[in-house]
């Protein structure tokens, strides 16, 4: 049975998006060693799990991308949660349709071959987060404070930590175990 893992940029105060919506401001921080760090946490998954906005943005720019990320951006199976996306023309792409909760479990059940690592957007991962089916959490926390924004968490919730690798620019992963 493959593990739900979650990775999200989040700044100082705990915001993992400013209130427009942008991601530029998770460039502080930013760094050789954390780039290394990303690109092998998204090369060990066995899928990508994404929610449609975002799968819409990176459907037009991954397919002809250069770069490390590149590779396991385009060759690792990828999972789009919607309930409006008909067709998908990126790679290995299957649409999941219906009850997010029913859905990932059924994933995490029929798939042993790595952790299913949860991408993207704001609104996606906190609809896992609320499911309770996410088994680790991987926050880089970036040296910048946004001051208001949309948060991950929106109810407590016990985590407990399993590492913590500081990069040379200031960011910080946090390698969380969830607890239900």
């Amino acid at each position: 049975m493959a593990s739900l893992v979650l990775t999200m940029s989040v700044s100082l105060d705990g915001y993992v998006a400013p209130p427009d919506g942008s991601t530029d401001w998770s460039e502080a921080g930013r760094s050789e060693d954390g780039a290394a760090w990303r690109v092998e946490t998204v090369s060990n998954a066995g899928a990508h799990l994404i929610g449609a906005a975002t799968y819409a943005r990176w459907a037009t720019f991954w397919p002809s991308a250069s770069g490390p990320f590149a590779h396991p951006m385009n060759d690792i199976p990828k999972v789009v949660f919607s309930s409006s996306l008909t067709s998908a023309t990126w790679g290995d792409t299957t649409i999941a349709t219906g009850d997010l909760d029913a859905a990932v479990t059924q994933l995490k059940q029929e798939r042993s071959d790595g952790y299913l690592l949860a991408l993207g957007g704001t609104r996606f991962a906190r609809s896992l987060v609320e499911t309770g089916l996410i088994d680790e959490y991987r926050l880089v926390v970036h040296p910048v404070v946004l001051g208001a924004g949309e948060r991950l968490f929106t109810a407590p919730r016990t985590i407990e930590p399993i590492s913590t690798i500081t990069f040379s620019r200031g960011a910080v992963a946090h390698v969380f175990t969830a607890h239900p």
